[in-house]
């Protein structure tokens, strides 16, 4: 059985390892970093704090930009990149949970 790929992505300059598929990668680093945009957006406002606050505000962000995407009549790529934006959200969310164990212990 083959190795997963594993790309590495920074966001907020942290390092976080996302098991990708090969044909999926340049996505997910251009993901990457749209979200490492929008939570360093966030943080410079200065108004919320914390890194896992950051990225709630940062996916309801990005969440309302893709139902505004959907609204106008862009249905069908709208429910495509909303699997693809869920898949990495699944990615983000295991990273973060690593990332709390890691602060943890």
């Amino acid at each position: 059985m083959s190795q997963p790929n594993t790309v590495t992505v920074k966001i907020l300059d942290k390092d976080y390892q996302v098991a990708c598929p090969r044909e999926q990668e340049a996505e997910l680093v251009v993901s990457a970093k749209y979200l490492d945009k929008q939570m360093r957006s966030i943080r410079e406002t200065g108004k919320v704090i914390g890194l896992e606050r950051i990225a709630v505000m940062a996916a309801l962000n990005i969440s309302y930009e893709l139902l505004q995407a959907s609204d106008h009549g862009d249905a069908g790529r709208a429910a495509a990149d909303t699997s693809a934006v869920d898949g990495i959200n699944r990615k983000l969310d295991d990273a973060l949970y690593k990332l709390r164990q890691l602060e943890i212990g």
